[in-house]
């Protein structure tokens, strides 16, 4: 962690401490082993244990101050008292680390989006630094594929925490980058990660099942989404919606209640930007739509029906922060396809093509399956699976999924984690078998891609799901060096003689 100040005292962060006068700290920290001499400690609650416990720790490595919750302070309020360290008692602790991580470290780009949903928050983000970049704005997208753009760095988590997105935002505004993208993860929502970041505008692009392994019921997910409009974005503030999308309408009633200006894009009538009609070929598409009673037309270098809508929903963010629309559609040309989102992999010499998509949950397989269909001559091929330690509910949902609208499936490991892989398969397959496509199991991922491509005959397709952009396989503790593009890569060029 980096910090842009020696110290700061804690009403210049909008704190009190119940037990002492005004004091200064030297820092922020959310993991006792990180914390340095006059720290501020933030003992969060947690899903197994409480970071209460591990004050006492924090103490010994000279806490300057320790923030909590009212659990936290009766859990360690023997050792407090002991210690004399100022305490701060909140009543929801991860608001309050947001919005003092924000005060400091102080700086932000001058226009910073966040974008939300089930699938397309990487393409939406991405797509919008690209339009900026090419208005001539400094931009970078912040999310999965880590921070992008006119400065880069990794991240670990899609939304990092407040400590660590503070700092990369400070960092980024140093840098001179004058617009952020961000992805919005429900995760991220649900723990307050956003709370303290300045948003000139928000996008929602769709929902469908996807974490209930963190979120008890459907409505908890939406609930954590819709946090990015009922209590980040301020009101004087633009929200983007997908209306096409069944949670649409339901977001835009937040967005009206809450008085902020709507920005519709979809198929339906009456959608601010509004698609009517596309037309497909193996590189890309024509899309052509209506904004502000102008009829228009744009080249997309983008394959997938659906990457229309979070191109438009990208330019919907840039017109909403101030760009000019004529400007921002005519840079819809100059898009490119996002890393590991229904990306290019290989071609085989009878033409036959390779693509590889992040696509890990039902909605998004089908959805990735459909998109390609429109491009596709003749058959279309797909290799897939499930992650392990995740929503169990959704892997025969996956399984049908691909069975419904590919016309060969190969179930394979995705990410087994702590789990058996076989155990994973087989409930992909019981959903695989109900659908109408030929399906295969085999659980090495890298044979089960040769196979694939081995299948492909003339005008046929292949994509690769699940993975995406990620280059590493997750078995057990182990994270073993995987990249579905350069096997794809590999793999074409052994079964075609080219050698590499």
């Amino acid at each position: 962690m980096q910090t842009r100040a020696k110290s700061k005292a804690l009403s210049e962060l909008g704190l009190t401490a119940r037990n002492a006068f005004d004091v200064s700290v030297t820092g922020l920290s959310v993991d006792s082993r990180n914390v340095r001499e006059g720290h501020l400690f933030f003992a969060l609650p947690g899903n197994a244990v409480h970071g209460a416990e591990f004050i006492q720790y924090a103490i010994r490595q000279h806490a300057g101050a320790v923030l909590t919750d009212r659990e936290g302070a009766a859990i360690a309020e023997t050792i407090l008292e002991e210690s004399g360290v100022p305490l701060i008692v909140a009543e929801d602790p991860r608001e309050a680390l947001a919005f003092t991580a924000s005060l400091w470290f102080e700086a932000q780009p001058e226009v910073i989006t966040a974008v939300t949903g089930t699938n397309g928050k990487t393409s939406v983000a991405t797509f919008a630094r690209q339009l900026w970049a090419e208005m001539g704005a400094e931009a970078v997208n912040i999310g999965t594929t880590g921070v992008e753009g006119a400065f880069s760095a990794p991240l670990a988590h899609t939304t990092p925490e407040p400590v660590t997105l503070h700092d990369m935002l400070a960092r980024i505004a140093d840098a001179g980058v004058t617009h952020a993208a961000m992805e919005a993860s429900s995760h991220g929502l649900a723990q307050r990660r956003l709370d303290g970041v300045r948003l000139a505008a928000a996008a929602f692009t769709n929902l469908s099942q996807d974490h209930l392994d963190y979120h008890p019921t459907f409505d908890d997910y939406f609930e954590a989404k819709s946090g990015l409009f009922s209590r980040i974005l301020p009101e004087d503030a633009t929200a983007v919606v997908n209306i096409d999308d069944g949670w649409g309408p339901r977001m835009a009633d937040i967005v009206d209640v809450r008085g902020q200006d709507l920005l519709t894009v979809g198929r339906s009538e009456g959608a601010a930007i509004r698609i009517l009609g596309q037309r497909f070929d193996a590189k890309g598409q024509e899309c052509r739509f209506e904004f502000g009673g102008r009829v228009r037309q744009a080249r997309l270098d983008l394959i997938g029906g659906f990457q229309a809508e979070n191109a438009l929903v990208a330019a919907g963010l840039c017109i909403a922060t101030g760009a000019d629309p004529d400007e921002t559609f005519d840079s819809l040309r100059a898009l490119r396809t996002v890393r590991g989102r229904m990306q290019f992999a290989a071609q085989r010499e009878n033409s036959a093509t390779v693509f590889v998509d992040y696509a890990h949950t039902p909605e998004a397989l089908k959805t990735a399956l459909q998109a390609i269909r429109p491009h596709v001559l003749g058959r279309l091929v797909v290799v897939f699976g499930a992650g392990g330690d995740r929503d169990q509910t959704k892997r025969p949902l996956m399984g049908r999924a691909a069975a419904d609208y590919a016309d060969i499936a190969f179930v394979t490991d995705d990410n087994p984690r702590s789990e058996d892989p076989s155990v994973i398969r087989r409930s992909v397959l019981d959903g695989a078998k109900k659908g109408s496509a030929e399906v295969y199991e085999v659980g090495d991922r890298a044979e089960a891609i040769l196979r694939g491509v081995d299948a492909l005959g003339a005008g046929d397709a292949l994509l690769i799901a699940g993975k995406g952009h990620e280059t590493g396989q997750v078995i057990g503790d182990a994270v073993l060096p995987f990249d579905d593009v350069e096997q794809a890569s590999v793999a074409v060029a052994a079964l075609d003689g080219k050698g590499l």
